[in-house]
């Protein structure tokens, strides 16, 4: 969903740190239905010389080199070392076997699973970075990946059978679910995708399975991606609204949607370099898939390509087929073909079966505080555990990581576009002092700009996803001038005040004065000093240095190495893998990782959840109100930045969303 830039009588405290607002990344949104019916090299390292049947474990392998251990000369190009994989298999010993056969034999009801069964998980829409109660709607990318190392080892399951329907979440996830599928593969079961709707994300990810089927009617829509930005400044205009808009860093977009009438020229050439890294790598994973050239694919591409049938005939796809056929080819594969019906367990009963019945945790305890959501320092009245990141609730879990002797690390999985100044430096302090008592890694998920950079500069070592959305340092201050619209309406303010700048937050019936814009710019500018200067210690660099890359400028994961705002490249098996070696713990140990974060239903879960769908305007009112809560004081926020698939409303923010639902609901 797009955020919400509310309009408000009041204007910004002080100033908004953010970035580009209402972006759109996205397939063409027109579906196509097919007129007739009709894997690549991993960079994991092998332990197996072939694919066994037999019961595995998942391991952590040896991390690649960080940038402070690369020592590069200055100012010599890196190339990224290969991330480490998601999970490695190796044949366990016949105790250990037995020890898992025990512990499966007296696992509860709800935690066992029949011999045979096929794992059967259906990706579609937003994938939360955070783990989800059984009360929570949606998916969630800790247990989806969990679920393929727990079915590689568990000899209970087959296979797994994946079908991918479209996606609503960044590229960073869609990344770590690939590594996990090419992973599992490994383990010498089979992993079958099932794609009704084929985006360019959707075919990203399913082009990584052993086999991908479609039906015959599915919707294809491979034409490319595209960026747009939408911009409301003469809307305002014309209802009467002047904002009044003061950016510090060139390429700071946050506020053009409500200054200015179209792109800046460094805006357009920010957003040209992330949609030539995604597009880039796009091409170079598919070609490497079809072991094909990368101007053959984008010749494919650039032809227009909408008809399913093409895509079998290009081997795009293994066969054209509906569900029921892949399982009935499935029931024969796994030897259940006098059954009425195919033995699978789906995703949410199988997330319930733990890791330790499965012999995947011991040892060293290793904790994971994951960050996700916008920033806010306090609890609002509208709070629920899926709110975002409350800076109060993080820091009492990170002291008490601190001050407990039983981590030997910490990883902290930051997944936000960041939010609330003061709260985002008051968490850089904890972590700075937790990482004074043991090893942290800042592992980034599929956005950690702004107040999410914020936070993870202050780990000694940060991991980042090659298309992770990052860095953001830049600073953009604004109010609404609401005198035209107050005589619109016949509307009235009359303020009193002592001081000679007391009305500069509260007076919006005029324009500011020359002394108020003067002082009004000079706090965006000290604003930006403290997060750039702050930014630059925290990555050893000098001032000078860390300037050429802020300026509110918004970098992929894979930039941000090169540049020096990350260390290293890979998902969260990188970041456990550096962990485990900065804690000095053997590469072939096994550690358990405990999840400081995880959350326990509570009430207003539990009605949200149950509520949410009464009425289609609710989930816009409930964002509304939630924005309204918490955008409050200075804001280290990147805005708007969304990455769509096939079937979304593509350029729809939640205010037009809300004057749609609204209008829909009282017709």
């Amino acid at each position: 969903m797009a955020r919400l830039l509310v309009l408000r009588a009041a204007p910004y405290r002080y100033s908004h740190l953010s970035a580009t607002t209402l972006l759109v990344l996205s397939p063409s949104k027109h579906r196509h239905s097919a007129s007739s019916p009709s894997s690549p090299p991993s960079a994991a390292r092998r332990i197996l010389p072939s694919p066994l049947r037999v019961p595995i474990r998942a391991v952590e392998s040896s991390p690649g080199p960080t940038k402070e251990e690369q020592s590069p000369a200055a100012g010599e190009a890196q190339e990224p070392p290969p991330a480490a994989p998601a999970f490695e298999v190796e044949e366990l010993g016949w105790g250990t076997q037995l020890v898992v056969k025990l512990r499966m034999l007296v696992a509860p009801p709800w935690q066992r699973v029949r011999k045979g069964s096929v794992l059967n998980m259906k990706l579609r829409g937003e994938i939360s970075d955070q783990l989800k109660t059984r009360f929570s709607s949606g998916l969630s990318l800790p247990q989806i990946c969990e679920n393929f190392e727990k079915a590689a080892y568990d000899p209970r399951i087959s296979g797994i059978y994946l079908h991918i329907e479209p996606l609503r979440c960044g590229w960073g996830k869609v990344d770590e679910i690939r590594r996990h599928i090419l992973d599992f593969k490994k383990s010498g079961k089979f992993v079958v995708g099932y794609m009704p709707v084929c985006g360019e994300k959707e075919y990203y990810l399913a082009c990584a399975c052993g086999e991908l089927y479609a039906p015959p009617s599915a919707y294809v829509a491979l034409f490319g991606l595209t960026v747009q930005q939408t911009f409301l400044r003469g809307v305002l205009e014309k209802v009467g609204v002047e904002p009044e808009i003061q950016r510090i860093g060139r390429y700071k977009s946050a506020g053009d949607q409500l200054a200015r009438r179209s792109m800046s020229n460094e805006v357009r050439e920010m957003l040209a370099t992330l949609l030539d890294n995604i597009y880039g790598n796009w091409l170079d994973t598919v070609s490497s898939t079809h072991g094909k050239k990368k101007e053959e694919i984008e010749e494919f591409i650039n032809s227009g390509v909408y008809q399913v049938a093409r895509l079998k005939k290009e081997g795009w796809i293994t066969d054209l087929l509906y569900d029921d056929e892949v399982m009935t080819m499935l029931k024969e594969r796994v030897g259940q073909k006098d059954k009425k019906r195919l033995r699978m367990v789906d995703y949410s009963k199988y997330s319930r079966v733990r890791k330790r019945t499965l012999g995947l945790q011991g040892g060293e305890q290793i904790a994971i505080i994951r960050a996700s959501g916008s920033i806010t320092r306090t609890r609002s009245p509208l709070s629920v555990p899926s709110s975002g990141i409350i800076a109060e609730q993080l820091i009492e879990k990170i002291r008490a990581v601190r001050e407990s002797e039983k981590y030997k690390a910490v990883i902290l999985r930051i997944d936000s576009p960041g939010g609330d100044a003061l709260a985002s430096d008051l968490m850089w302090r904890e972590i700075r002092l937790l990482a004074n008592s043991k090893p942290v890694v800042a592992s980034m998920s599929d956005v950690a700009a702004s107040g999410g950079y914020y936070m993870a500069m202050a780990a000694p070592v940060i991991v980042a996803e090659k298309l992770t959305l990052t860095g953001s340092i830049g600073v953009v201050t604004g109010k609404f001038n609401l005198q035209k619209l107050y005589e619109r309406i016949d509307f009235n303010k009359e303020i009193l005040s002592k001081g000679r700048y007391a009305e500069l937050n509260t007076a919006d019936q005029r324009p500011l004065r020359p002394d108020e814009a003067e002082l009004f710019e000079k706090s965006a500018q000290n604003a930006y000093a403290l997060f750039r200067d702050k930014a630059a210690m925290s990555r050893s660099m000098s001032v000078d240095q860390m300037e050429t890359v802020a300026q509110g400028r918004v970098w992929s994961g894979q930039d941000a190495f090169s540049r020096g705002l990350v260390d290293s490249l890979g998902g969260l098996s990188q970041a456990l893998a550096i962990a485990k070696h900065k804690a000095n713990i053997p590469k072939d140990k096994k550690v358990q990782l405990v999840e400081v974060s995880r959350p326990s239903p509570t009430l207003p879960e539990i009605l949200s959840g149950i509520g949410g769908s009464l009425l289609g305007v609710d989930r816009v009112v409930k964002g509304m109100l939630q924005d309204m809560t918490s955008l409050r004081g200075v804001q280290a926020r990147m805005d708007g930045i969304l990455f769509e698939s096939l079937g979304d409303m593509s350029g729809e923010n939640q205010l037009f969303l809300f004057i749609k639902e609204i209008t829909n609901y009282f017709d």
